[in-house]
């Protein structure tokens, strides 16, 4: 739990008593949460769907219905569920609406139900609701290695799109093995380094990084292209957020571009019916074995706030998730899982 804003250090394990479900609403017993970069931007007190403090984070879980609260239906004590819970999922004990759950089907492991809920539906959802993309396209996908990047990748391939993934050069090897051309965006400025392989431009940019880099995003589009920037946990401030966005509408609709912004939590919050339908596809492309989420390493559920730290050093590609005893899909915790 945090009582206060702050990093890593502001995470404290308490006890407190199993809160029994009301009107509605399901308690799981939490086998696996995923680990992200939003946790330590809502600790730091910068994230907008951040609740008050004190709080538990934990953005998505994984668990078992332990608990049924008065006028649900469609569920069972013992079912294997999943939910983007946006705070909360780094406990041993979760209440929500029902309507937050999503089944987990037998062939899908808490461990990887866990890992796919907020990076792969987020990449779905702008691939497939916002840009609507063919087969035989182009996109480029900056942050290319990190959680949603790795997803983009993946999905993009199954969609049949030409994909260039920008990120370092040391991480060339998993941009390949995504099925993606790696462009090392240190090499020099982006719009050119993509123009010398796709020198009409590519058809979208799924850009994670924002700021300064919006720019040559606009530029590396051909003309009537797509950008569409997502995240940007990182942008420092109401203003230079204001800035950043304008430059995404106004500063692509000056250069012939079209400028688009997503945000799972925002579109969750206006109708959580399309992440339902959408976590169900993503769980079937899991249990096909036609996407991985490139599980880098697993801790113990109340060892949430190492894994934060090791998550905040950068080291290593792919998703890091926190496990209970339940957990189904799990090595021993605290080690390497897959990658």
């Amino acid at each position: 739990m945090a009582t206060k804003k702050g990093g890593t250090e502001v995470l404290q394990v308490v006890e407190l008593p199993a809160q029994a479900p009301g009107q509605g609403e399901l308690r799981i017993r939490v086998c696996a949460a995923g680990v992200g970069s939003t946790d330590l931007v809502m600790l730091a007190g910068k994230y907008l769907y951040a609740p008050k403090m004190p709080f538990v984070p934990g953005y998505e879980a994984a668990g078992v219905v332990d608990a049924i609260g008065p006028g649900v239906s469609g569920f069972q004590i013992g079912q294997r569920v999943a939910a983007l819970t946006v705070y909360g999922g780094f406990a041993e004990c979760l209440v929500r609406k029902a309507e937050h759950f999503v089944p987990i089907p037998e062939e899908v492991s808490d461990l990887d139900a866990a890992a796919v809920i907020l990076n792969h539906v987020t990449a779905w959802q702008m691939i497939h609701r916002v840009a609507k993309v063919r087969p035989g396209e182009t996109a480029l996908v900056t942050g290319a290695a990190g959680g949603v990047g790795i997803a983009a990748l993946q999905l993009l391939k199954l969609a049949g799109v030409k994909t260039y993934g920008a990120a370092s050069a040391a991480k060339d090897q998993i941009v390949r093995s995504l099925g993606a051309t790696p462009i090392d965006y240190r090499a020099g400025p982006l719009e050119r380094l993509t123009r010398a392989l796709e020198p009409a431009g590519v058809q979208y940019v799924f850009d994670a990084v924002g700021g300064a880099n919006i720019g040559p995003c606009i530029g590396a589009l051909r003309r009537g292209g797509t950008l569409i920037g997502f995240g940007f946990v990182g942008a420092p401030g109401k203003l230079s957020q204001g800035a950043m966005f304008a430059n995404i509408f106004v500063g692509a609709r000056l250069r012939g571009r079209i400028g688009k912004f997503y945000g799972i939590t925002m579109q969750f919050r206006k109708d959580p019916q399309p992440f339902r339908e959408d976590l169900a596809k993503i769980f079937a492309l899991l249990g096909a074995k036609k996407i991985d989420p490139v599980i880098n390493r697993t801790f113990p559920l109340l060892e949430a706030r190492q894994a934060l730290e090791f998550l905040a050093t950068g080291s290593g590609d792919g998703k890091i998730v926190l496990i209970n005893g339940c957990a189904s899909g799990s090595s021993e915790a605290g080690g390497d899982h897959k990658l």
